[in-house]
């Protein structure tokens, strides 16, 4: 990554005028909703420990949306999806749901918030039993779905399968069908990874339903932001020898940002990053998009980036009739 990587356009925030009933921005996502559809902006933005970082990651907006849109798609056949197109790097549009207030997690390896707990003497995470003797970065004899809550602002909740069905947060019909759901989808993205020399870690999945009453698989999936994936090429010995496994995710952040002693709690102030490490997150994103899908990254090249992304916009609703 040369230094002019910096200085290319970013996306911090947009503000269009697309006839919208409103306009809502998330962590990473402006969100534009209508009356039956969703146009969603990935950002440049970058949040850790669900605080949202000060300063913005040169394309990985473009490299957000175009796994996820790719993934979608070749997804569609094993979990039917909210996304009917994608007109820009940037831009995805489809079906708007009513969201189930729960992300689906599912861990294939003793890592991250599951091993912070699991070395406080936690033995039970989400509800489920986890065995003595685990190390660091272990695969499970297999994968294990730990959900949270969503929260629509401040942290989400870890929460058991028993409590989000007893609380009428999701029916037993409708959990089973998004259990089924997330171990599919992991097979998959598992399958993908060790086919393109990655190991999927762990990831979130989140679900919600169209008019019609139907389940539908929302949201990203099988990103840098919602995904942890380790290299497969030397991970056992890595294992064996106690060392800290290679990864591609956003999980390099968050460690940097605990070095940093930051850890999202109160009265903490954000670290700054420096340009140098911007470039770093670029180019992590970056590899990640080419490992996983096997194509060269081909920057958006608009002269204008916004007004790009305003055309196509509003290209795709006038041919779905949004009004």
């Amino acid at each position: 990554m040369s230094s002019q990587t910096i200085k290319i356009p970013t996306i911090q925030e947009t503000n269009l005028k697309l006839g919208q009933q409103k306009l809502y921005r998330g962590k990473v996502r402006d969100v534009y909703t209508f009356e039956d559809y969703l146009l969603m902006i990935a950002s440049d933005r970058i949040s850790a420990f669900d605080i949202v970082l000060p300063k913005p990651i040169p394309y990985k907006g473009q490299v957000l949306n175009q796994i996820a849109a790719k993934t979608l798609a070749l997804t569609a056949d094993i979990v039917p999806n909210w996304l009917l197109s994608s007109p820009h790097p940037n831009v995805s549009f489809g079906v708007k749901c009513n969201p189930f207030k729960v992300e689906m997690v599912i861990r294939g390896y003793l890592v991250g918030s599951s091993f912070r707990k699991y070395k406080e003497g936690a033995r039970v995470i989400c509800g489920v039993p986890i065995p003595d003797g685990m190390k660091e970065n272990e695969a499970f004899s297999s994968p294990i779905i730990t959900p949270t809550t969503k929260a629509d602002e401040g942290h989400d909740l870890d929460i058991s399968k028993e409590e989000i069905i007893s609380s009428g947060l999701v029916s037993r019909e409708d959990y089973l069908i998004l259990e089924k759901y997330t171990y599919d989808l992991f097979k998959f993205g598992s399958e993908e990874a060790n086919r393109h020399g990655l190991i999927l870690v762990d990831t979130k999945y989140e679900f919600g339903k169209d008019n019609n009453g139907k389940i539908l698989l929302i949201d990203e999936i099988h990103t840098p932001d919602s995904s942890r994936f380790f290299y497969l090429e030397g991970y056992e010995e890595r294992q064996q020898k106690g060392e800290k496994q290679k990864q591609l995710s956003k999980e390099f952040v968050r460690e940097w940002l605990m070095e940093q002693g930051f850890m999202g709690e109160p009265g903490q102030e954000v670290p700054q990053m420096s340009d140098t490490f911007i470039e770093t997150v670029t180019a992590r994103y970056i590899e990640l998009f080419e490992k996983m899908t096997g194509e060269t990254f081909e920057p958006c090249p608009a002269p204008d980036l916004f007004e790009d992304i305003r055309v196509k916009a509003l290209t795709i609703l006038a041919k779905f009739e949004v009004e």
